[in-house]
């Protein structure tokens, strides 16, 4: 074969191609373990943080977020019924059981925008001592430009809003990012997630809401992500009802483990 020839070029560049590919696969699979474990970390880390165990700057080892998380029971929730399950949580990924036709449904029309609810949810029951002192439940649904997910915690009473974060989105920066911001992320704090009957009442309002002592159930907008903000209230809300987690919590109320013998 003669050399700079059109079919010299072509076999070059396919054995090139072929050497390139083995090794970019050959990466992807050595490094998975260490992504996954990544992966898994980082969100323990938001766990911890939404549950007030951490700052939102601090970034703690991976021994010290396995000390903070010897306070969490991890929890796989039948979301339909409200059980909790005897499915391991280790390497549950509520995105993938989503996506699986066999282990998720249709949501019903919705203004949080989900289109797919998981069967079964990853739930995070926060002890002190003996006793639960909060719930972090994971909530999801679309913003402006993606879908936004994240943590919310519930106080022992099973009403009050310990915090809130996302750990995922693809908001705009300086506009719907601005749901990343921690003085944003502060305003929930406080506030009431439900009314006297269990309905879930919280949303984001435009312009500035009151203090939590006056005005419990509205959080301050975003100045220019009208759209972001609002779809926040309204995922919160979809995962506080019958659609999401809402029938778990009420079994934890009935058990005593939320609510006013909680407190």
């Amino acid at each position: 074969m003669r050399q700079y020839s059109t079919s010299y070029t072509i076999g070059f560049s396919a054995a090139v191609c072929v050497v390139c590919s083995l090794l970019v696969s050959s990466a992807a699979v050595g490094l998975r373990a260490r992504q996954l474990q990544n992966i898994e970390l980082d969100r323990k880390r938001n766990v911890l943080m939404v549950a007030g165990f951490i700052e939102p700057t601090e970034i703690p080892s991976a021994e010290q977020i396995d000390a903070l998380f010897e306070r969490i029971e991890q929890v796989v929730v039948d979301r339909v019924t409200g059980e909790e399950t005897d499915i391991s949580p280790d390497g549950f990924d509520q995105q993938v059981v989503a996506s699986d036709l066999d282990m998720s449904q249709r949501a019903p029309a919705n203004a949080a925008g989900v289109r797919r609810l998981p069967d079964y949810v990853l739930v995070y029951k926060v002890y002190e001592d003996d006793r639960l002192d909060q719930v972090v439940i994971p909530i999801e649904g679309m913003g402006l430009w993606s879908t936004l997910y994240g943590f919310l915690s519930l106080d022992s009473d099973g009403r009050t809003i310990r915090g809130i974060t996302f750990y995922e989105h693809a908001e705009t920066p300086g506009l719907g990012g601005e749901i990343d911001n921690p003085r944003w992320r502060d305003r929930w704090e406080g506030r009431l997630a439900y009314d006297d009957q269990w309905e879930p009442r919280i949303e984001v309002i435009k312009g500035r809401a009151g203090p939590p002592q006056e005005d419990p159930f509205h959080v301050d907008g975003l100045s220019g992500a009208t759209i972001t903000a609002r779809g926040v209230g309204h995922l919160v809300q979809f995962w506080l009802g019958e659609n999401g987690l809402g029938p778990y919590l009420a079994q934890l109320r009935e058990r005593g483990e939320l609510g006013e013998d909680g407190e």
